[in-house]
């Protein structure tokens, strides 16, 4: 008797994207700023299809830097009153890139 198991299919998340649809823009906040002096990572806001490791890979080519790692957080919409209607701001995704050390991303 032989048992077959199924083999996990990947998950697709809409087209390829390229490293500058990955990454759309830096963050530069109080808390940004204090994360990128003091940890050295660095926030973005990316894209919603984007992966970890898409991520990953378009920060090291974008920016030539060596990245050590990826956090990310889906970042929901706000609720607006515009006259009598309730409408909600778009949903987003952040991304806070840790990178080595030695390395350093100049926004300015």
């Amino acid at each position: 008797m032989t048992i077959k198991t199924k083999q996990p299919t990947p998950r697709i998340r809409g087209p390829k994207l390229e490293p500058h649809q990955v990454i759309l823009r830096p963050l530069v906040t109080e808390k940004g700023t204090h994360q990128f002096t003091h940890r050295n990572a660095y926030p973005f806001e990316v894209n919603l299809w984007a992966t970890k490791i898409e991520i990953k890979d378009a920060v090291k080519e974008l920016f030539g830097v060596r990245v050590q790692k990826v956090r990310t957080q889906h970042r929901m919409g706000k609720k607006r009153r515009y006259r009598n209607k309730v409408g909600e701001l778009s949903q987003w995704k952040k991304a806070i890139v840790t990178l080595h050390e030695d390395d350093k991303i100049e926004f300015f």
